[in-house]
């Protein structure tokens, strides 16, 4: 197991470009104390960033470091400004989500975490069954200046290589996770 973790957690092949604002950063630890959550990562979504560039990122808060970062679709509606929290919209919403309940997933590698809405932004988030999951087309690797075409209904989409890496950290959590879409 240690082996396992060891491989997955926070080994690059590269060092990440991007850097989390660290007020941002002290926010989402405030947040997740706050609200009794896993105080030791975070999962950040920066829509800002161009669909073709890693823009989720697994931040461990302890270490003061992104550990995983990952190509990220959003949800089909919208176009290039996905971010509704309506019903049929297809559309990604922004604001904090409780990440918390691994299940079965038709997509990717069949896996998938429950998330649920903690601000008006994305409250219907989970009656509009808005998950974390993987799909396979979603490339592992940087596409940009392409861009990745939304490949969902609102859920936040990455590859199966990263689903896998997140997977291995979410199994071991006893709390909720913090996934935070923002711009």
């Amino acid at each position: 197991m240690v082996i396992i973790l060891f491989i997955f957690y926070g080994f690059y092949d590269h060092e990440p470009e991007v850097s989390i604002n660290q007020s941002k950063i002290k926010e989402a630890l405030a947040f997740c104390k706050k609200n009794k959550m896993d105080t030791t990562i975070c999962i950040m979504l920066d829509m800002s960033i161009h669909s073709g560039k890693n823009r989720l990122f697994v931040y461990h808060f302890k270490k003061n470091e992104i550990v995983i970062e990952s190509l990220c679709a959003h949800g089909v509606g919208g176009g290039s400004t996905p971010l509704k929290p309506v019903f049929s919209s297809y559309c990604t919403s922004l604001g904090k989500y409780k990440v918390k309940g691994r299940s079965y997933s038709n997509w990717g590698i069949n896996i998938h975490y429950k998330m649920y809405g903690m601000e008006k932004t994305n409250s219907n988030a989970f009656k509009r069954i808005v998950v974390l999951h993987a799909y396979t087309p979603v490339p592992n690797k940087e596409i940009f200046p392409q861009t990745l075409f939304g490949q969902s209904a609102g859920c936040p989409v990455i590859s199966n290589e990263a689903m896998r890496k997140i997977d291995v950290l979410l199994k071991a959590k006893k709390k909720s996770v913090l996934l935070w879409v923002y711009i």
